[in-house]
């Protein structure tokens, strides 16, 4: 899923001494693009691409929905070992996810389910070939069959999962956000402290820029148009992660109704609230990925009590009438104390 609710600005000061400036280098992944900026005289550029760009190939191969020979690919067409239990030995990586995803999904109610992808895949918003219709009431039934995070069980200790029926598990709504935690601790162990990286428009923050001041991220405005894109607030997070899940890019119209991309797994149907767009700031961006997703699915007034219950620092744009307004939570006001209201 291409979200790009949240950009980034990067002032790139010319007048800095080449041994401390702002480098940069970008790329294309996980069907969307990545850009990195970090702090240093950019003498390693060439080898922390071919780094970063090696280590998002990893992340694809483990748990792209869209590779069909990916790790998470051959576990949903059920195409791996299973021992006599029924335990699937995974990956680090992708039991790392597996288990963050069961966290948020249980404080999250059951909104966010990455099992939801026969649903996703149903009103033609994943792998498959986009239908741009509405599916029958049986067909939804039949998809909601084959939904629930129940049916997975997680064994950290021996890195293995177990399937009591068969699942199609889809983690686009936060594998972008665990790979910019990747890059970020890519960065940090060759010795930067400094820097922005960005994976569709999920972002991490550490440091500061050469002139002392701190990365700036744009939260933006929602807007169907690309073209007329505008920012609706700037923050400066420090040392943190920023992800942003909205209804407003990816969606199908049918009969005069539009069908957003978000599907809520208990009714199986697009999510249709006043919520237009929801930004949540946390130490990592997994964290930060997955929960504005189920934010998303669970619309203003229940996001904003789940965002108080876990302590979340969340910003909402929320449509009102012909315009929109501003919700935040008090982890948010706590984080940002100079923070007004639009």
């Amino acid at each position: 899923m291409i979200r790009l609710s949240v950009f980034l600005s990067v002032i790139l000061l010319s007048a800095c001494a080449p041994t401390d400036q702002v480098n940069t280098i970008s790329g294309p992944t996980m069907g969307t693009s990545y850009h990195i900026a970090w702090r240093g005289d950019g003498a390693d550029a060439e080898a922390l691409k071919i780094a970063v760009d090696q280590r998002l190939i990893e992340i694809n191969k483990s748990m792209s929905t869209y590779d069909p020979q990916s790790e998470l690919s051959l576990i949903n067409k059920g195409e791996v070992a299973v021992d006599a239990e029924g335990w699937i030995a995974v990956s680090d990586g992708l039991e790392d996810v597996l288990q963050d995803s069961l966290a948020i999904h249980n404080k999250s109610e059951g909104l966010f389910d990455p099992t939801v992808g026969p649903l996703v895949n149903l009103w033609g918003f994943g792998p498959q070939a986009s239908l741009d219709k509405v599916p029958s009431d049986a067909e939804l039934d039949a998809a909601k069959q084959k939904v629930g995070f129940e049916a997975l069980t997680l064994d950290g200790a021996s890195t293995r999962i177990r399937l009591s029926s068969p699942r199609y598990i889809d983690l686009s709504a936060i594998a972008k956000g665990w790979g910019v935690d990747q890059i970020a601790e890519l960065l940090e162990h060759q010795g930067h402290a400094s820097y922005m990286v960005e994976i569709g428009g999920e972002i991490r923050t550490a440091g500061v820029k050469p002139d002392g001041q701190a990365w700036r991220i744009a939260i933006e405005r929602p807007n169907s148009e690309l073209q007329e894109r505008a920012v609706e607030l700037i923050i400066q997070p420090g040392s943190a992660a920023i992800a942003t899940s909205g209804d407003y890019r990816n969606y199908f119209e049918q009969d005069g109704v539009r069908y957003s991309h978000t599907i809520n797994p208990f009714s199986g149907r697009p999510i249709t609230h006043t919520l237009a767009s929801v930004t949540v700031v946390a130490d990592n961006c997994a964290m930060a990925d997955g929960w504005a997703t189920a934010l998303n699915v669970a619309g203003p007034e229940k996001g904003l009590e789940l965002a108080e219950r876990n302590g979340l620092a969340v910003f909402m744009i929320v449509r009102d009438g012909d315009g929109f307004a501003e919700r935040t939570s008090s982890a948010f006001r706590a984080k940002f104390p100079h923070y007004e209201s639009l």
